[in-house]
């Protein structure tokens, strides 16, 4: 008997014309631009990706930022900080790049999203600034 395959993969983009941020508070990443959503697990319009199946799952998230202003992200598990990445304000570095990654096992159901910490900010314009995910394998 042939087990049914899920599939879950998705990349999706920050595109705002520039400078995003910083905002006062934590704020939920949005990436409005989706270049592939397999599955339908990634809404573009809340920025969350929300486990179709318990699994294993792979996520990464890149971006790209002035030198000038500090910033940090953080990959979030419902309501855990998974891992982060940041850049400390320079005077002299003119631009940052950073990111990080993550295996998580998810029950159906659990959220996964990007923060964008309070007073910090980032690039999203010209397909700097991305988050993708995928399902390695269901449980």
């Amino acid at each position: 008997m042939a087990q049914e395959r899920t599939m879950v993969a998705f990349t999706a983009l920050a595109e705002y014309g520039g400078a995003h941020g910083p905002f006062n508070k934590d704020t939920t990443l949005v990436y409005n631009k989706v270049i592939t959503n397999i599955g339908d697990a990634y809404n573009s319009c809340t920025g969350l990706f929300c486990a179709p199946v318990a699994g294993v799952y792979y996520f990464t998230f890149f971006y790209h930022a002035g030198g000038e202003h500090k910033s940090r992200l953080a990959l979030m598990k419902n309501c855990e900080t998974i891992v982060i990445t940041s850049d400390h304000k320079a005077g002299c570095d003119e631009a940052d790049n950073g990111g990080n990654a993550a295996f998580m096992q998810l029950q159906a159901g659990d959220q996964v999203f990007v923060c964008l910490v309070a007073n910090n900010h980032l690039w999203a314009a010209e397909r700097h600034t991305s988050f993708s995910g995928f399902l390695v394998c269901p449980m």
